[in-house]
């Protein structure tokens, strides 16, 4: 794509995306209610997911660049200051509100073409509901008791017709989750939550071809074409395109990747000026399998050698690492899994299994060891 190609290290791939993921620094976002707005809104999301071994991924991934994080602050992000929103990037997720413009061609899209999983939405019930909504406020699929159930056509599905109802208006758009209780959603009519008056106008093509850039080159330090388009594939070509623009204007340099395949990479000047003056971080960090630095598996292997499996769906047999394995970050290395479950009667943390990843030296397990118990810490006061 023209344009002069740096050569870097992995070490400083590594160092660059640490600091794009504010993993290198104690406190980067600060504190409270206000860090958890600063964090979503300089990842760009955080993944929400279901599994409750151990404090859910959305939590621990806060956790990990807030300091005495609490679940309460994130609740009032997207309840009380409406900052954030729940919308699907590559998977449910909570995302800034100031993004949400991006996501309404897919939620236009969603409307234009039914999704299997929501089968035919009868539209008088779905009036029905919204107007239900509209009269009551925000409701969540326990208060609807008053409906025949029928017989769930997916594991993932429920007996009561309205939650085909409910997800079919939060995927289209007009309807938000308002709260979180748990894993049980309030839906609300978005306009209504955000005070809005007007339709969000919806971004372009190219806009939206800019947003993946530019979130990528701010979470990621060092980027290709497929680790910004991670889950929007069919925007690689409207994104390739714009980094030739920008490599022609000098915004962005190519980048060549020592003992990596030959693969496109860039970065912004900005960020290799930074990254030449980064020294290496000595930070453990016991990660979520859901953490944006890990999400990306081929990325993750590709810069710091670890493969990570996700095995919770693996049959227990065939697991190498557990049930629910833990990425440990000692520096800019991956050295370890641990696989733990938070036995909540007890207030402890128990260790499935450790699985070293590198030779184990002298003071490392210590080192793990004092994090695990910040670790169990925040299981307790989450």
């Amino acid at each position: 794509m023209g344009g002069k190609i740096v050569g870097i290290s992995q070490a400083d791939a590594r160092r660059l995306w640490l600091r794009a993921q504010r993993l290198d620094e104690k406190a980067p976002f600060g504190a409270g209610p206000s860090a958890v707005a600063a964090a979503i809104g300089h990842l760009g999301y955080v993944q929400i997911d279901t599994i409750n071994v151990i404090e859910r991924c959305h939590h621990h991934i806060l956790w990990s660049r807030i300091p005495g994080y609490r679940t309460t602050s994130l609740a009032a992000v997207q309840s009380g200051e409406k900052s954030a929103f729940e919308y699907w990037t590559h998977a449910l997720a909570y995302v800034p509100t100031s993004d949400y413009r991006f996501f309404v061609p897919a939620m236009a899209a969603r409307r234009c073409k039914a999704h299997p999983f929501h089968g035919r939405v009868d539209p008088d019930a779905y009036a029905a509901m919204l107007a239900r909504i509209r009269d009551q406020g925000p409701l969540s699929l326990r208060d609807i008791d008053d409906e025949k159930l029928e017989e769930k056509r997916h594991p993932w599905a429920s007996r009561k017709p309205s939650k085909r109802l409910l997800d079919y208006g939060f995927w289209v758009g007009d309807l938000t989750i308002s709260a979180r209780t748990g894993m049980v959603k309030s839906y609300e009519l978005t306009d209504r939550h955000f005070g809005w008056t007007e339709p969000v106008t919806a971004a372009t093509p190219d806009e939206f071809a800019a947003y993946l850039l530019d979130r990528g080159l701010r979470t990621q330090g060092v980027v290709s074409l497929e680790s910004m388009t991670y889950g929007d594939a069919p925007a690689k070509a409207a994104v390739a395109r714009l980094v030739a623009e920008r490599v022609a204007s000098g915004a962005v340099v190519p980048i060549e990747i020592a003992g990596l395949a030959r693969a496109n990479h860039w970065a912004t000047p900005a960020a290799l000026d930074e990254g030449a003056t980064l020294e290496r971080t000595r930070r453990v960090h016991i990660l979520s399998p859901f953490d944006p630095l890990v999400i990306q598996r081929k990325r993750l292997a590709a810069l710091f050698g670890h493969d990570h499996r996700f095995e919770a769906y693996v049959p227990a047999a065939k697991r190498v690492l557990g049930y629910f394995a833990l990425p440990v970050l000692v520096g800019d290395r991956v050295i370890a899994a641990i696989d733990t479950k938070m036995d909540r009667k007890a207030g402890a943390l128990a260790i499935q299994k450790w699985t070293w990843l590198v030779p184990e030296m002298p003071g490392l397990r210590s080192r793990i060891e004092a994090a695990l118990g910040r670790f169990e810490q925040f299981q307790k006061l989450a």
